[in-house]
């Protein structure tokens, strides 16, 4: 892990965490990995999952996920022709 996620994951997962004392870190991991739908073993849960859980956590089911908002256009059309070159920013 890079030290970058390593701090990303630090600062989203501290905040969270201290609203439910009573957990232990691994089964506040826990936590997070079934609020997210993860089910393989807690072994194979990565850090890009807790990330984008903890980010997401408790924003509308409909919102945009951290990093894709740069990318989104309201129409195909415009996305292709921007993918293109054809429209510069």
């Amino acid at each position: 892990m890079k030290c970058h996620r390593l701090n990303e994951l630090i600062t989203l997962l501290q905040p969270a965490w201290q609203q439910e004392p009573d957990l232990n870190l691994i089964e506040f991991v826990q936590k997070m990995a079934d609020e997210a739908g993860f089910k393989q073993p807690i072994n194979e849960l990565t850090d890009d999952v807790l990330i984008y859980h903890l980010k997401m956590r408790g924003s509308d089911k409909s919102a945009e996920i951290p990093g894709l908002k740069k990318d989104y256009e309201e129409d195909f059309k415009t996305a292709l022709l921007r993918a293109r070159g054809v429209i510069k920013d």
